[in-house]
């Protein structure tokens, strides 16, 4: 190829470091940017085919790689809805078409619907817990949703269980029946709408050793908040047994007592009261009741466990759990397809998609007020942007010579 061939190899040679010099000039432009993975510029020769006599020159070809796999340094916040991945795994997020991307840049915010969006405006995608444990499909997006933090304003919940931790003396009197009782406490609950229905729960001690009746009534039917109640209020009377051995311990014997009652709460759903864990020891009544079901409340605050669960926090002091958070990860992320916005997409030579919660299937978890940084490094980018003005200088001079040489021999014939 002679003269031509030299200068087509170093525009090759130039044309090659004008890609380095773009990369570089990206990843300063990004050392800020938050979830953004440096490129690199990497070069391969390309030979011609060459004699003994004579040499045919061929060129540099180019290629970028992306350091996905890198993580940046970790950040913290004050904002809860700033996540991390802490280990292997992306986000899901979809932009406004409702195409699925992954991503490490998870400084979401809520927006003016309460979707948690970040940055670049992709939506954080998760799974909704409103009709119980989602459901995944570990190699597709079916069932994504967008995080939302404010849907659940104003939503009531109906109470469906008190599990109850009591005690009941085992040296009290034995009890007449209503109205007299042995011991006495009461538990707020909910009903459809939020409003509040409050149970009256009655011990009474038997003269049978070691037996005693628990009565449940509606507060709404009481007079002065006891006894009588009217006839609509009384909701349901069971008999339970205690077992006073070595081996019991006070404990409920079951069989024959029964370990819980089962009421309906009155505009509400069907209600349990578990008494599993009741006693009867030489001690005074103790009684403590945890009741789920929450009244109307707006969502004051949000949090995000590091299993992907998001709580939505109640001005009432209510926790709800309403989405899960997954993580998604393929056989090689350095090879997914870089997109806008420091997000990236599944390649052929990536890998197929698979996705499952954090802290499973080798995912990391999930850091709340945390954000991951660039894993650009000023300085090494810096001495990168040198050596890739060298080179283009370089090659530039080799073309200039071949063109003097060129001309040299244009004027032979003068």
């Amino acid at each position: 190829m002679g003269l031509y061939g030299v200068m087509r190899t170093s525009v090759s040679g130039m044309s090659a470091q004008t890609n380095k010099l773009s990369t570089v000039a990206e990843n300063i432009a990004n050392v800020n940017t938050v979830g953004y993975k440096r490129a690199q510029t990497e070069f391969s020769s390309l030979v011609l085919p060459s004699t003994n006599g004579a040499y045919n020159s061929g060129s540099v070809a180019s290629n970028v790689r992306r350091f996905i796999t890198d993580p940046g340094s970790t950040t913290f916040t004050t904002s809860k809805t700033d996540l991390a991945v802490e280990g292997n795994g992306f986000f899901l997020v979809s932009d406004t078409s409702g195409t699925v991307m992954l991503t490490r840049a998870g400084s979401f915010v809520p927006d003016s619907a309460g979707n948690l969006v970040n940055t670049a405006g992709y939506y954080l995608m998760g799974y909704s817990l409103a009709n119980g444990a989602p459901t995944i499909t570990a190699n597709g997006t079916n069932g994504l949703v967008k995080i939302n933090t404010t849907n659940m304003s104003l939503q009531a919940t109906p109470s469906t269980l008190a599990t109850v931790s009591a005690n009941l003396d085992v040296n009290a009197a034995v009890s007449a029946g209503p109205p007299a009782y042995t011991s006495k406490s009461s538990i707020v609950t909910y009903d459809n709408l939020g409003n509040t229905v409050t149970l009256d729960i009655y011990a009474f001690k038997n003269a049978v050793a070691n037996t005693w009746d628990i009565s449940v009534y509606n507060d709404a039917g009481s007079t002065n908040g006891g006894f009588p109640y009217t006839a609509a209020s009384f909701m349901q009377t069971k008999t339970f047994t205690f077992d006073p051995s070595a081996a019991g311990k006070g404990a409920l014997l079951v069989p024959p007592s029964p370990t819980a009652m089962n009421v309906t709460i009155p505009g509400g759903s069907p209600f349990t009261i578990d008494l599993s864990k009741m006693t009867q020891v030489a001690s005074t009544f103790q009684f403590t009741a945890q009741v789920d079901g929450n009244a109307p409340s707006a969502i004051e605050s949000v949090e995000i466990a590091k299993d992907g669960t998001v709580s939505s926090i109640f001005q009432n002091g209510t926790r709800l759990a309403t989405y899960k958070i997954p993580l998604a990860t393929v056989a090689s992320p350095d090879n997914l397809d870089a997109k806008i916005g420091n997000a990236y997409t599944v390649s052929m030579d990536s890998g197929n998609l698979q996705i499952d919660f954090p802290g499973q299937s080798g995912l990391g978890q999930i850091g709340s007020g945390e954000l991951e940084q660039s894993n650009a490094d000023l300085a090494s980018e810096l001495t990168s942007m040198i050596e890739a003005q060298r080179g283009f200088t370089a090659n530039s001079k080799v073309f200039q010579t071949g063109d003097d040489l060129l001309e040299v021999l244009v004027n032979l014939k003068r």
